[in-house]
């Protein structure tokens, strides 16, 4: 079986996705993985096979492209619970959308026309992009081939998507606009196919996350266990010896647009973070970029600060994690059973991620409003002394162990080839 992965030139997302791809390739399968050409490297280091697709924009000119466009626009993602219905309003849903459909456009088209045309001569029998990666389900449809979304964090476009659907029935005919289906509607009719929801949900979607953290839809799932994959790394020594206090990991990730000269946590935060923990018996290993780091007025002396750990390598000799809700350091707390303290919440998921964590009561978050070095300080105690954190997260450990592994998925992802593929 051919199988071309698609991805966003962003580490995080093929990373996340790689174990998948080793997965199919080791059982045989044929395995390409596309992206922008500038990304071509980091995925042969993977030693996965690159396609180059699209000569536009670089990752950084692509966040400068959806910065401009929503700020001409006008529009911004609304900060509303998108786990409380009663936030969930026409003009909330129709703002979402319309900021999504600028992040489909910047983030996709430009790959396109050359994925169209490399499904259609290289033929695969499945296409598998992660979930910023409409280019590949666009592509996937104009070859006639079965495609599937690997989602990367809980599903909320999807009851989103949902939710707009039903309450754009109920708006006059004169205020009903869909910018996501109009960019769907652009590429079905320039390659002769019908535009269907499956280009936002794919034909089937392989979900990570354990059942009791992801959202409810009526998408048909493929269930599989996360499996850390931080890159190419090297463990350093100190990483094995017993850490004279309990260890804790900050790791608080990278914008996700770096033009914008921001990070998840801000320096003044990581600051007060690191004044109020001053004094605790731990040891706290934080990862910060060199730029960063010289911003720092004060590092205290329980503090270790390293401009990059491979987390699946330290995580398990952690007490307790904390982080800015990206999906590698949350996956891999779950993973070892480590409670887990989210702070800033970049994603779009992480507030329903940080509750239902709660819930499980494996770790706790802090909104942003909310997050201030006191709180930090507290909520990190609490994750240390009570003992029903450890009880919670080893839970949730349990919950995704029992998860198919990526090579247990394989047979499955074979006969949803061929059940699509005969349609």
């Amino acid at each position: 079986m051919r199988v071309l992965f698609v991805t966003f030139p962003w580490k995080t997302h093929l990373y996340l996705t790689v174990p998948m791809a080793w997965a199919l390739r080791t059982a045989g399968h044929d395995v390409h993985v596309a992206s922008s050409p500038e990304f071509t490297d980091v995925i042969t280091g993977t030693g996965l096979t690159a396609v180059a697709a699209g000569s536009g924009p670089s990752l950084q000119e692509k966040g400068d492209l959806i910065i401009q466009r929503a700020a001409r626009s006008g529009m911004v993602l609304p900060k509303v619970d998108y786990a409380r219905e009663e936030q969930l309003t026409w003009e909330n849903l129709k703002a979402f959308h319309t900021v999504f459909a600028m992040i489909m456009e910047a983030a996709n088209d430009s790959m396109v026309d050359d994925l169209v045309a490399y499904c259609r001569s290289w033929k695969p029998d499945l296409v598998v992009w992660e979930s910023m990666s409409y280019a590949g389900s666009v592509a996937a449809a104009a070859a006639g081939v079965p495609h599937a979304r690997m989602h990367l964090a809980i599903d909320v476009g999807t009851p989103l998507r949902q939710r707009f659907l039903t309450v754009r029935a109920q708006q006059p005919p004169g205020d009903r606009e869909d910018p996501v289906e109009e960019w769907m509607s652009k590429w079905a009719s320039k390659y002769g196919f019908d535009a269907s929801e499956e280009l936002l949900t794919g034909q089937f979607t392989i979900d990570q996350m354990p059942d009791s953290i992801r959202s409810e839809s009526d998408v048909r799932n493929v269930s599989v266990r996360y499996v850390p994959h931080n890159g190419p790394s090297v463990i350093p020594n100190w990483i094995h010896e017993k850490p004279p206090a309990p260890r804790v990991l900050a790791t608080f990730g990278v914008s996700m647009w770096s033009v914008a000269g921001s990070q998840p946590v801000p320096v003044g935060q990581i600051q007060e973070m690191l004044d109020s923990v001053a004094d605790l018996d731990i040891e706290l290993m934080l990862t910060l970029s060199e730029s960063i780091q010289r911003k720092l007025k004060r590092v205290p002396e329980n503090t270790r600060i390293v401009n990059f750990v491979p987390l699946h390598a330290v995580i398990s000799s952690c007490s307790a994690v904390m982080h800015h809700g990206g999906v590698p350091a949350f996956c891999g707390a779950l993973a070892h059973g480590v409670p887990q303290l989210m702070v800033s919440l970049t994603a779009q998921d992480a507030q329903i991620r940080g509750q239902r964590l709660e819930e499980a009561r494996a770790g706790l978050w802090i909104p942003p409003q909310d997050m201030t070095g006191p709180r930090i300080r507290e909520d990190l105690v609490r994750l240390l002394e009570d003992p029903s954190f450890r009880s919670g997260a080893e839970r949730l450990r349990q919950e995704m162990a029992a998860q198919p592994s990526p090579n247990d998925v394989v047979p499955e992802l074979e006969k949803l080839a061929a059940e699509y593929g005969s349609r």
